[in-house]
């Protein structure tokens, strides 16, 4: 029982995470300036890692399985590698 209780909150913090990274890209799309939409993609971007964190909590404690975890750390890594590549490019344009 207590361990159903450690993998819900996990599993919550995993949700609340994952879903914060569309939600600031969405925002990045339409913020006010070039400096305020690279504050919010670099938020996304923490926001991954932070995801990343959790989804390996939920791996290492056997909550998720070998092909489930290898499927979305992948797609995952992308996403990292992908928003540190636009926040890098966009600062270097602005700067």
């Amino acid at each position: 029982m207590i361990d159903d209780k450690k993998e819900f909150v996990i599993s919550k913090q995993l949700l609340h995470c994952s879903t914060s990274i569309g939600a600031l890209i969405r925002e990045a799309e339409q913020a006010e300036s070039k400096k305020d939409s690279i504050y919010k993609l670099s938020i996304a971007l923490k926001e991954a890692n932070e995801t990343e964190y959790c989804l390996e909590l939920l791996h290492k404690s056997d909550y998720v399985d070998e092909k489930g975890f290898n499927s979305i750390s992948t797609d995952l890594k992308q996403l990292l590698k992908l928003l540190t590549a636009i926040i890098k490019t966009s600062k270097n344009k602005l700067y």
